[in-house]
């Protein structure tokens, strides 16, 4: 495929659209929001953003939230001129917006997934950031480009988020100065802070506190697992969101080397998002063809809940937890 520049690539397209992946997180939704308005501010040209799921509620404090649309608004015969791909590891994890990306005159894609080996025109994927804003951040002052107060909200929110509030082991000493600078061009570290950790409604707390009670450990607790049923949702009414940061409580937990969690997507089909203090568990999701980062991955198996954790199980032994 034709490498190209993004600076010209962006000039020439007369219309533009953003896309990131299913059950977008701050990252994700920061990076995308950011670049929309960093393409306008720079270029004066109107992109559009695409999400493939609900939009959380926890992040729509973001200036444009209210501009991101569902793929169910947009017309499949559309043909872009440039598709940019924000935070999406594999093509698999924007669904059916993949059509979109495949017709494109242009594509290309920002992220910093170390799984990230799809094809595309322009690629700017480090897979040392500790997130896709980190990457965007650094894009923005190679091109010269202008961070205002509601870009640098959006950056921050992605990298605060993807860094656990600065606590997980992505949390580098570039990142930390990203993030001074940020605060610097008008990020709100306790606005960003209170909507992203301290916004939750009791529903979401209490069907988090329900997933931990029910969890399971194996290997003289060196494991932590629990399975969250659609079941285990709709008595709390929950959303797609209501799971997110809950692998990182089982990984807290002082014994705990490997933890994950089982998200029923349909009969004999889980999403796994696993977390590790020590082991790579992107090579024990890249078995289910799935990826991530080193400490951070995630998958789909097509399994019931009971033979996927026991694959699972044994996949982290090999790997020697």
């Amino acid at each position: 495929m034709e490498h190209l520049n993004l600076d010209d690539s962006i000039k020439k397209s007369k219309n533009i659209l953003i896309i990131t992946h299913v059950n977008p997180d701050g990252d994700a939704l920061g990076s995308m929001i950011a670049l929309r308005d960093l393409i306008y501010s720079h270029y004066k040209k109107k992109a559009e953003m695409m999400i493939v799921s609900k939009y959380p509620k926890m992040y729509e404090y973001l200036s444009g939230a209210k501009d991101v649309k569902h793929i169910s608004e947009f017309d499949n015969s559309m043909v872009y001129d440039m598709v940019i791909l924000v935070d999406v590891a594999a093509l698999d994890r924007i669904f059916d917006a993949q059509i979109f990306y495949e017709k494109a005159m242009i594509k290309a894609t920002i992220d910093h997934h170390k799984t990230n080996n799809y094809d595309a025109n322009i690629k700017f994927v480090e897979s040392e950031a500790s997130s896709t804003g980190e990457v965007l951040f650094q894009i923005a002052e190679n091109h010269g480009w202008k961070v205002d107060e509601k870009i640098a909200e959006a950056i921050y929110t992605a990298i605060l988020t993807d860094t656990g509030g600065f606590r997980f082991d992505n949390t580098s000493s570039r990142a930390l100065k990203i993030a001074s600078k940020l605060v610097t061009a008008g990020a709100n570290p306790k606005k960003v802070y209170k909507n992203c950790y301290e916004s939750k409604s009791k529903n979401l707390v209490m069907f988090q506190a329900y997933c931990i009670s029910k969890a399971e450990f194996s290997n003289d607790d060196k494991i932590a697992y629990t399975v969250v049923y659609k079941k285990d949702l709709e008595k709390f009414g929950g959303g797609e969101d209501f799971t997110e940061g809950l692998v990182e409580f089982l990984r807290a937990i002082e014994t705990t080397e490997v933890a994950f969690i089982l998200k029923e997507l349909d009969n004999k089909m889980f999403k796994v998002s696993m977390r590790s203090k020590n082991i790579d568990v992107a090579d024990v999701c890249s078995e289910f063809n799935g990826g991530g980062h080193k400490f951070a991955a995630g998958c789909v198996i097509k399994h019931n809940a009971k033979d996927a954790v026991k694959k699972l199980i044994e996949l982290i032994k090999k790997q020697g937890v």
